[in-house]
C-alpha cells in the first residue's frame, strides 16, 4: 500500500456472511463501509485470509476488523498473524474498532482470552448497558445508557487484556464493549447489522437454535431497529478523521 494522505481507513475482512445474504445485500465490509458514512478518508478492504499484505501503521488512519464465522480460539495462521499486526497498530496509537470476531481478536492480541462462551449462542436483538467508565470515553460517551444491539456469537472475550476498560455488557455477555489504550475499541455486538441482517441470521441458524432449545420465532419477533448501535460506526469514522488530521508527522 502506498503512503498517501489522507491515510486510508482499512477494513480487515476476517470472514464472509452466508452466501444467500451476501448475494442479496453484500457482505460485512459493505455494511461497515456504509455505516461509516460520508467520510473523507479513503476506505480500503484487505483480506488476510487470501494473503493480502497488511500496511504499516504509518500508512493508515484507522482499522475496522469485521466479524467472521471462524473462531479466534482455533488460532489459524492468518488470524494469529493479523493479531500480531493488530497489537502493533494499537501500540502505535491508531484508532481501531473490532467487531465480534474482531473484538475477540483484539482482546487476544493484547493478552486477553477469547474462547467459547459458557452459555453458548447469543443471538438476536439484546439490550446493552453502558458502564460508568463510558461517560469519559470518546466513542461511547454520547450513547444512551441502555440501547438495543444485534448479536450473534458463540465465542467471547472471556478475559479482557491487562489495562482494558470495560464499557458495556449485559446479563449474558459482560464484555459487550471495551477500550484498550486511548483509541482501540472492541464491540461484541454488530453495529453494522440492520434488522434484515439479524432476521437472516436467525433464519439461517433456526435448526441449530431449535436443537439448543431456543425459539427462532420468538427471536424474530424481538428483532428491532438499533440506531444507537449503528451510529458508533459513523462516530468512529469521525474520530479517525480527526486523529489522522492531527498527525502531520506521519504525512
Amino acid at each position: 500500500m502506498e503512503d498517501a494522505y489522507p491515510h486510508p481507513l482499512v477494513i480487515i475482512k476476517a470472514g464472509d456472511t452466508f452466501d444467500e445474504l451476501r448475494n442479496e445485500r453484500g457482505d460485512f465490509e459493505h455494511w461497515i463501509a456504509s455505516g461509516l458514512g460520508d467520510t473523507r478518508l479513503p476506505v480500503v478492504v484487505l483480506d488476510p485470509r487470501r494473503g493480502d499484505k497488511l500496511p504499516t501503521p504509518a500508512q493508515l488512519s484507522a482499522v475496522v476488523l469485521t466479524g467472521s464465522h471462524s473462531m479466534v480460539s482455533h488460532r489459524e495462521d492468518w488470524s494469529e498473524a493479523t493479531a500480531a499486526w493488530l497489537a502493533h497498530v494499537v501500540h502505535q496509537g491508531k484508532p481501531v474498532l473490532g467487531i465480534c470476531y474482531g473484538h475477540q481478536l483484539l482482546a487476544h492480541s493484547l493478552g486477553g482470552e477469547a474462547d467459547d462462551h459458557p452459555g453458548g449462542l447469543e443471538i438476536g436483538t439484546v439490550t446493552v448497558a453502558l458502564t460508568d467508565a463510558s461517560a469519559d470515553d470518546t466513542l461511547f460517551r454520547d450513547m444512551p445508557r441502555d440501547f438495543p444491539a444485534n448479536v450473534v456469537h458463540r465465542q467471547s472475550a472471556l478475559r479482557l487484556p491487562p489495562g482494558a476498560v470495560r464499557l458495556a455488557g449485559n446479563a449474558f455477555e459482560p464484555h459487550q464493549a471495551f477500550r484498550i489504550g486511548e483509541r482501540a475499541w472492541g464491540v461484541q455486538f454488530h453495529p453494522e447489522f440492520d434488522a434484515a441482517a439479524m432476521q437472516a441470521y436467525i433464519d439461517a441458524l433456526a435448526d441449530d437454535l431449535r436443537a439448543e432449545g431456543a425459539d427462532p420465532d420468538a427471536l424474530r419477533r424481538n428483532v428491532k431497529a438499533t440506531p444507537a448501535a449503528a451510529r458508533l460506526l459513523e462516530r468512529f469514522a469521525q474520530l479517525a478523521e480527526a486523529h489522522d488530521a492531527a498527525s502531520p508527522s506521519l504525512r
